[in-house]
């Protein structure tokens, strides 16, 4: 799909940098417990305008990551 070109491409980089590094990859803590305190926030209905656009951010990011991890898995086998 044409619309989704540069999201492969940015996927294929980050694969094709080092598989064996992309597929250990884990965020930080400080990360998980920022995403997990924003999910948590957005559940309670009390996530401002920014948050949410942080967290959109981030489910963009774990997104991308899924699929580099995926690449990197393929380019392994």
């Amino acid at each position: 799909m044409k619309e989704l070109q540069a999201l492969d491409e940015i996927v294929d980089f980050i694969a094709l940098q080092s598989p064996e590094k992309v597929l250990v990859f884990k965020a930080s803590k400080s990360t998980k417990t920022r995403v997990y305190d924003l999910v948590h926030k957005e559940k309670t209905g009390v996530l401002t305008k920014r948050e949410k656009t942080e967290l959109e951010y981030y489910n963009l990011l774990e997104h991308i990551m899924r699929l580099a991890k995926a690449k990197a898995y393929s380019i392994l086998q």
